[in-house]
């Protein structure tokens, strides 16, 4: 029997990636808001499988003797097809499947806590992927699409991917020379002005449980959690 949209449970869009690579301060609004420097090359971190999760999922915060400081990022998130070993730039591209709507759900009292920002990324649950994969042919241009994030309805996240100081050619290329990624590998591009940790610092209301975050990208559709 057809099980309506409403009703389906959705997974992460990609199951079981061998790797999880995310860039930090992609978007040159979002540097200028964090009060940091443009920086010189691609900023790489990960997260790990447990963090994965999927359309309409309930996710669990910290509790507050942990962390308090929860945010959102959406981020457009390129999935790799063919095995990539030092492509070129002009090349990166034939090496993408597709592209999904991503949310790098972020504890910020924990990611800065050091110089590592890790530990504040890698929560269960906290790197939603989906609700659709999106194949490459469907998207000739993933640096012109629009991006948004929406808190209980209302919008924070307002920005276009050709924002992006490194594009998806660029990152696919520098991670592929120092690393092999292989079909299925995921890599967050980075997340746009307009998230809490961006507001002056009286300013900041944090994520809490009972939020509904939504993402949404063109072409893409929309991605919904809820925090618990």
């Amino acid at each position: 029997a057809l099980v309506t949209e409403a009703r389906a449970k959705f997974a992460p869009v990609v199951p079981r990636p061998e790797k999880i690579l995310c860039v930090g301060l992609n978007y040159r609004k979002h540097a200028e808001e964090s009060g940091m420097a443009v920086p010189p090359v691609p900023i790489l971190f990960s997260k790990f499988a447990n963090s994965l999760s999927g359309h309409g999922a309930k996710i669990k915060l910290l509790p507050p003797e942990a962390a308090t400081n929860f945010d959102y990022e959406v981020e457009l998130v390129i999935v790799i097809g063919r095995k990539a070993v030092n492509v070129s730039e002009t090349d990166a591209l034939k090496y993408v499947f597709g592209y999904c709507n991503g949310n790098d759900l972020s504890s910020r009292d924990l990611q800065m806590r050091t110089s590592q920002w890790m530990l504040g990324k890698m929560q269960d649950g906290f790197a939603p992927i989906g609700p659709w994969l999106v194949t490459a042919d469907q998207i000739p241009n993933p640096n012109a699409l629009q991006v948004e994030t929406r808190v209980n309805g209302e919008l924070r996240q307002s920005e276009n991917t050709s924002d992006m100081i490194y594009n998806c050619a660029h990152i696919v290329s520098y991670c592929s020379r120092y690393l092999t990624l292989k079909p299925g590998d995921i890599i967050f591009t980075g997340t746009p002005s307009g998230v809490i940790l961006g507001h002056p610092a009286e300013k900041r209301v944090w994520l809490k449980a009972g939020d509904k975050v939504s993402t949404t990208i063109e072409k893409l559709g929309t991605l919904e959690v809820t925090l618990a």
